[in-house]
């Protein structure tokens, strides 16, 4: 799944959260429950690096959009919903700069079980953001 859609949901997750350590909490859960449903990937991150790259970027972008556009009462839990739901994949640009993973065995084990991925599903992956960005949209205009 792409970050910037984990981070889409994050977004939203926060924006409803009472807190920022619930919405932290609730971001991570939530990038196991998207990693759950087929998605796109299957390939090792060395492959697909521009991607990856590109993705990453506008996932900071939307992440920092999101946090100018959130009112202040709410944006540090809609940060936290954002930076919770984009931590599980910090194993990538880890294992890339660093080499292996910062996470227990088990941790990257489940998180490797759980993807259903296809080098197919690219064109989900962009309904999937476009929709989650006209969400956010519509509610942090609701904030408002």
């Amino acid at each position: 799944m792409l970050i910037t859609n984990h981070v889409l949901a994050g977004a939203l997750i926060g924006s409803v959260a009472p807190g920022p350590v619930c919405a932290f909490a609730a971001g991570v859960v939530s990038h196991f429950a998207m990693d759950a449903v087929p998605h796109w990937g299957g390939t090792s991150i060395r492959d697909v690096l521009p991607i990856a790259v590109a993705d990453g970027l506008v996932g900071l972008a939307a992440m920092t959009l999101v946090a100018r556009a959130t009112p202040r009462g709410r944006r540090t839990r809609v940060v936290a919903g954002m930076l919770g739901a984009a931590f599980p994949d910090t194993d990538k640009p880890w294992d890339l700069f660093v080499g292996g993973s910062p996470f227990p065995q088990g941790w990257d084990d489940f998180h490797g079980r759980i993807q259903v991925e296809s080098t197919k599903r690219m064109p989900q992956e962009v309904l999937v953001a476009t929709v989650g960005a006209l969400l956010v949209r519509r509610r942090l205009a609701a904030l408002r």
